[in-house]
């Protein structure tokens, strides 16, 4: 978009906006601010005893740039109509700004999810032998090297470009891109529950009653008991997928129930509210568990590096496997009943 044209579509834009009863950019202030304060939420409710991985890198990414596109609205917003470098500054670029976040939102579902379960994979196999700082270095660079690669390709390409200029500089309206990726990404996993809860109902009831709470190692966790003669191993697919199953729906399960109403309802999300901090976590958690069950057939073939997830204690999937005599050494606190 040449600067010319972008400036005679921020004059109409202006223009246009100055009839309208409800400023719009002010309603965008607030949503942006709640999504802020839902991160910084989710952010300090997260376990601090959690080693680096891709993901939290992401998401510290993502709450800095909610917060840099917070700023940016709020100056525009307050000075109205200025220079800088050159380049003027009008009401219009704030929606222009928030278009180009919502299209480059919209693409890192993919991206993400990809590399996310790529470091697990490595992680899982123990297979990097770089030091905690160097670690740190190298998801540093994923990160940036991962949103510069987006806001590239949506900056660059050409159908895009067009897209902002008709819907700017004609429509007088600000419409914002809405994800396909988070649709489809938001499906699988649902598909994948279901299925898997369907596949172990009645091991997952049984679970869900006989479930105790513990403590190991000054943490509070769940139990699953099993008796001593049981022929259950850590081969045992089915059965460490129930035990799965209920960790995870037992921390996501709200958040999974409102997937499912927004899929069946087909709720069209704007793409720069679509991709945020508890939906990543949610991803993260699903891959952990993902990783684990196509994996558990080698948690015996060495000491279990158990998952590394801010919200969901998967010690209690695995701890009756790496632990001898564990009934013998802690005693539960309490029995739930259902």
């Amino acid at each position: 978009m040449t600067a010319l044209s972008s400036e005679n579509c921020a004059v109409q834009y202006e223009l246009h906006q100055t009839n309208q009863p409800l400023d719009a950019n002010c309603l965008l202030f607030l949503i942006i601010l709640g999504k802020i304060l839902l991160n910084i939420v989710t952010l300090a409710m997260r376990r601090k005893n959690t080693h680096e991985n891709f993901m939290g890198c992401f998401c510290i990414s993502l709450a800095l740039v909610d917060l840099l596109l917070l700023v940016n609205i709020s100056i525009i917003s307050y000075y109205r109509d200025f220079v800088l470098l050159g380049i003027r500054f009008t009401k219009y670029h704030i929606c222009l700004f928030t278009q180009i976040i919502s299209f480059t939102y919209g693409f890192l579902h993919y991206p993400v999810f990809l590399i996310a379960c790529i470091d697990y994979c490595l992680h899982f196999s123990n297979t990097t032998m770089l030091s905690f700082k160097c670690q740190k270095l190298l998801y540093f660079f994923i990160v940036i090297i991962t949103w510069v690669s987006v806001l590239a390709y949506v900056l660059g390409d050409p159908s895009i470009d067009q897209s902002l200029k008709t819907q700017n500089g004609f429509s007088f309206q600000c419409p914002f891109y809405i994800s396909s990726q988070s649709y489809w990404l938001a499906f699988a996993m649902v598909l994948v529950l279901l299925a898997a809860f369907i596949t172990s109902w009645s091991e997952v009831m049984t679970l869900v009653q006989a479930i105790r709470i513990t403590s190991y190692m000054n943490e509070t966790i769940l139990y699953f008991p099993f008796s001593s003669h049981s022929s259950y191993n850590v081969n045992s697919k089915k059965v460490l997928l129930s035990k799965l199953i209920v960790c995870f729906l037992g921390t996501w399960l709200p958040f999974v129930l409102l997937q499912v109403i927004i899929l069946l309802l087909k709720v069209q999300i704007p793409a720069y509210m679509d991709l945020n901090i508890p939906w990543l976590y949610l991803v993260n958690s699903f891959l952990i568990a993902t990783i684990y069950w196509f994996n558990c057939h080698k948690l015996n073939l060495r000491d279990v590096v158990l998952p590394v997830d801010p919200f969901v204690n998967w010690k209690c999937c695995f701890i009756p496997l790496i632990v001898p005599n564990f009934e013998q050494i802690e005693k539960p606190m309490s029995v739930i009943t259902c």
